[in-house]
């Protein structure tokens, strides 16, 4: 079964004033509520999209808890969000629009306009197995409130591996954010959980929308004194990413730079405001009892 709200569309995602947070963004595509909602960003992935889906709800499916799954397409022109309006082991599928182009825009949109209990959000390419899911519900049920895969973390494995210049870059992007997040072996594999009323609070005040929109978020959970979970993960290099090696390589360094000379700045904007925390635990998650 599809929920389709392709019409609501955002351009610029949530605005921030003086005074904290500007909350119109978070009902014009308001969903159910459920206990776990999947946010997957899609931008041109009809290749690799379906299957992705059909692991996801097959995995879901079996958990003892309600849960949607919903893809936030990214302004593709392909068939990405078409592919999505077809059923799925019986599970709602909802796809939303994002017009801001980046990855993190995407997956703030999903996330802002959330009604779950925990949320998080995969890439579209199944590099890290749907097979997580029920784990990473045990860890959110027991307490764990940021639940991240690692693909560096002991007990992972790459099946795998990037190409060479992909290595090299990523090890480069870890080596220069090292201490901006601790201990964290790995900030940019694509799956990620959080306590829903937390990933508010964070996606609200964090602002980057690139491939280092992650790095953001984790910082500010870190200088917040916010524990973070590592799940190692079974990872796997898939073809037809969408990402551009220069191009987008570039820009998350960029980002990853502003990050740096912010943590380097006067008082701590890297820290989670007050007011932001008190706007974000108003709107706090609709709870379904299971």
């Amino acid at each position: 079964m599809l929920l389709h709200d392709r019409q609501s569309q955002d351009s610029s995602g949530p605005s921030l004033d003086a005074a904290g947070v500007d909350g119109s963004f978070i009902s014009d595509v308001a969903r159910p509520a459920v206990d776990l909602e999947v946010i997957i960003p899609a931008y041109n992935e009809e290749g690799r999209l379906g299957a992705t889906l059909r692991d996801l709800a097959r995995e879901i499916a079996r958990l003892p808890c309600s849960c949607g799954i919903v893809v936030v397409d990214n302004g593709s022109t392909d068939r990405t969000a078409d592919l999505a309006d077809r059923g799925y082991s019986g599970l709602p599928v909802r796809v939303i629009g994002c017009s801001r182009r980046g990855k993190g825009a995407a997956v703030r949109r999903g996330i802002l306009t959330s009604r779950a209990r925990w949320v998080g959000f995969c890439d579209a390419d199944s590099s890290t197995p749907a097979d997580l899911i029920p784990r990473v519900v045990e860890l959110l049920s027991a307490g764990h409130r940021i639940v991240v895969g690692s693909r560096y973390c002991s007990g992972s494995r790459l099946l795998v591996r990037q190409p060479l210049i992909r290595r090299l870059g990523s090890l480069g992007f870890r080596s220069l954010s090292r201490g901006m997040v601790g201990n964290l072996s790995d900030t940019q594999c694509g799956f990620k959980f959080f306590e829903a009323a937390l990933a508010r609070q964070l996606f609200i005040q964090s602002r980057l929308s690139g491939f280092a929109f992650d790095l953001e978020f984790l910082a500010l959970a870190h200088r917040s004194n916010i524990p973070i979970t590592e799940l190692p993960v079974d990872w796997t290099e898939r073809d037809g990413s969408s990402l551009r090696l220069v191009r987008d390589g570039a820009r998350a360094y960029l980002e990853l730079i502003s990050l740096r000379l912010l943590d380097r700045g006067p008082g701590d904007p890297l820290s989670l405001r007050p007011g932001i925390i008190a706007q974000a635990r108003e709107r706090g998650p609709m709870l379904v009892e299971t």
